[in-house]
């Protein structure tokens, strides 16, 4: 689990990865301690190829970052404004690189969840440190609602054997949901708190 956290005293070993999406190929610098350092993983694919039939505009928050995957391949194909976020300050590093090797603008910066977030987005996109525990996870879910525009959007990828249910179950109370895709396990999930509040409010 050290790829969730602090790695300074890791051993660093970068190397260079390519990525190919929608005929497009970017180049990724990953290392020791950050997830998924050898390929794309396939609920990042999953979620990438899910958003990329969107139209997503506007602010965009990558929460929990790691080398940069999701927010520079989003902002190669949109005209968005994007933030991407982690507490690992070697994935940020490299996401920092990252930017620079496939020539995006983003704006990189240190938090733990929200902790350091300081203003309201369109959409916040996740891919959640499964691992962690469902207490940290559920942090980066529920905790998307105060960092959310009125009409904006939670999407969040997550495997069904890693609690893709249970967590639409426990969102239900709070957030309207769509499933916006399913792909070998792999739920991509999209919340809207606003929503679910005025329909509530409708029947009260």
């Amino acid at each position: 689990m050290n790829h969730y956290f602090t790695n300074e005293n890791l051993p660093s070993n970068l190397k260079k990865i390519n990525v190919s999406i929608k005929d497009k190929i970017f180049t990724f610098y990953t290392d020791n301690g950050v997830f998924s350092k050898k390929r794309l993983d396939f609920g990042s694919r999953s979620l990438i190829n899910c958003l990329l039939d969107l139209d997503i505009k506007g602010d965009v928050l990558d929460l929990g970052c790691g080398y940069g995957v999701v927010g520079i391949i989003l902002s190669s194909f949109f005209d968005i404004d994007v933030d991407m976020v982690d507490v690992n300050k070697r994935a940020l590093h490299l996401a920092n690189m990252n930017i620079k090797e496939n020539n995006i603008r983003a704006n990189v910066f240190e938090s733990n969840i929200y902790e350091n977030i300081n203003k309201k987005y369109d959409y916040i996109i996740t891919n959640p440190p499964i691992r962690t525990g469902k207490d940290t996870v559920y942090k980066f879910l529920f905790g998307a609602k105060d960092y959310l525009k009125d009409d904006g959007y939670l999407i969040y990828v997550i495997n069904k054997e890693q609690g893709a249910k249970s967590s639409i179950k426990d969102l239900e109370k709070v957030a309207d949901i769509k499933v916006l895709d399913k792909n070998k396990g792999f739920f991509v999930i999209c919340c809207n708190f606003r929503w679910h509040i005025e329909k509530n409010m409708r029947i009260i």
